[in-house]
């Protein structure tokens, strides 16, 4: 595919951290015409995306003068030096973008630090977290939750709708890590509920693929259940999200919990499960895995039933009438 098209908007934008969901999602502000400049701490990673019409700095200084900046980097200490480090976003004297967009999973102490400097330098911080994975955004299928000052949500909503299917704006502040939190704590719950009633099923002799069809074709299936489908019916556990990370989540969660004084116990029982997931040694696999767990819990060897499962991502074929 060759360069898009810049559009006439006039609006450039920045782009640091195109690991695997960074660089899907600085393609499609490029497919979608918008000029993008990226960096990324492995130059290579970067310059696969000249291809489709970016343009690639040396450091993140050199997008200072970007009227919005994405960034999606690995953690607290990685967000806060691509920032405010040397050579950092915000290092340079006289220039800033109004609007830094962060979808990286932090601490919320490092985003106020951040968006107290931020401020200092006249940028707004919008915590923008995503829902997804690079398959589901390639597919645009992608979801996220905004919070922030309003106007920097209003200048940066048609970079947001070109990223994802469903942009919801929370409020001010860090609200929208919480609610990131929050669904993946449902996320956690949702997968061994699936893995418990797939396996109960199984055990009284009906097929994973039969199993999931079914479910995934009444009220009680979601996007979720059906995208997970292929890796509990084939035993595909190539990670989209691992245990550890979930894991981690549960614990933020809960943290957020005692915090609010508000009680889980039904997420407490399934954390408890993604912890013997971590403990039996699945740490580089999906989460997924939890099925395997549960199956040999309930004295059930699974085999892969290499069956065609849709994943639910596909465009939905047009209904043709008579």
């Amino acid at each position: 595919m060759g360069a898009a098209m810049t559009r006439d908007s006039g609006a450039r934008l920045g782009w640091i951290g195109v690991g695997r969901m960074g660089s899907v999602l600085a393609r499609r502000l490029l497919e979608a015409g918008y000029d993008v400049a990226v960096y990324n701490r492995t130059r290579a990673k970067a310059e696969a995306l000249a291809e489709h019409g970016a343009s690639v700095v040396k450091a993140p200084a050199e997008l200072a003068d970007r009227d919005v900046v994405f960034t999606m980097v690995g953690g607290s200490a990685d967000f806060e030096d691509v920032v405010l480090g040397d050579g950092g976003l915000l290092s340079r004297d006289g220039a800033a973008p109004r609007v830094l967009v962060d979808s990286s999973t932090i601490s919320s102490d490092a985003s106020e630090r951040v968006r107290a400097a931020a401020a200092a330098r006249g940028t707004d911080l919008l915590a923008a977290p995503v829902s997804g994975n690079p398959k589901v955004a390639a597919a645009g299928r992608l979801t996220m939750a905004v919070s922030g000052p309003a106007d920097a949500f209003d200048e940066a909503r048609p970079y947001l709708d070109a990223l994802a299917a469903g942009v919801t704006y929370v409020g001010e502040g860090d609200r929208a890590r919480l609610v990131k939190i929050c669904h993946n704590l449902m996320l956690g719950i949702v997968a061994q509920t699936l893995a418990e009633i797939t396996v109960l099923a199984e055990k009284g002799g009906v097929s994973r693929a039969d199993f999931l069809a079914f479910l995934n074709d009444s009220v009680m299936g979601s996007t979720f259940t059906r995208y997970k489908s292929p890796a509990y019916v084939n035993l595909d556990f190539s990670p989209t999200f691992t245990p550890p990370l979930l894991l981690k989540d549960f614990d933020l969660g809960f943290g957020a919990a005692r915090e609010l004084e508000v009680p889980m116990p039904v997420a407490a029982a399934a954390r408890e499960v993604v912890q013997a997931l971590v403990g039996n040694g699945y740490t580089d696999v999906d989460f997924a895995a939890l099925i395997e767990l549960q199956a040999r819990a309930a004295g059930l060897d699974l085999a892969s039933e290499d069956a065609h499962v849709p994943d639910g991502l596909a465009p939905a074929e047009p209904v043709s009438r008579p």
